[in-house]
């Protein structure tokens, strides 16, 4: 299956948009694309999951280290527009009582 993501910049607010199935074929290019981005306590970061059809525990693990540095950096981290399946995913895992998640319909326009 394929991934896509996509990045847009709105002041010091970076956006992302992911789109497909965050699995053990395609979380190394999540990992890569996240890996890429400069972070530092001036900017936030929100990523938009509402276009995720699916995601296992290699998902999970990207989002954890993803959480990991930003925490380190001193950047905030939101996930935004997470279907119930999502959101259930991490509430499940208690990674919902660690991280800023915000289930779908709320949050910024897609890129």
């Amino acid at each position: 299956m394929d991934i896509n993501i996509q990045f847009r910049e709105e002041g010091n607010l970076l956006l992302g948009l992911i789109e497909g199935e965050i699995d053990t074929f395609t979380a190394p290019i999540l990992r890569e694309e996240l890996e890429k981005i400069e972070l530092s306590n001036e900017i936030s970061v929100e990523l938009d999951l509402s276009k995720v059809s699916y995601m296992d525990s290699t998902g999970l693990g990207v989002f954890v280290a993803f959480y990991k540095r930003a925490t380190k950096e001193d950047v905030n981290l939101k996930l935004v527009n997470l279907s119930t399946r999502l959101t259930r995913l991490f509430e499940i895992t208690g990674l919902s009582e660690l991280m800023d998640i915000e289930r779908g319909g709320i949050g910024h326009a897609s890129i």
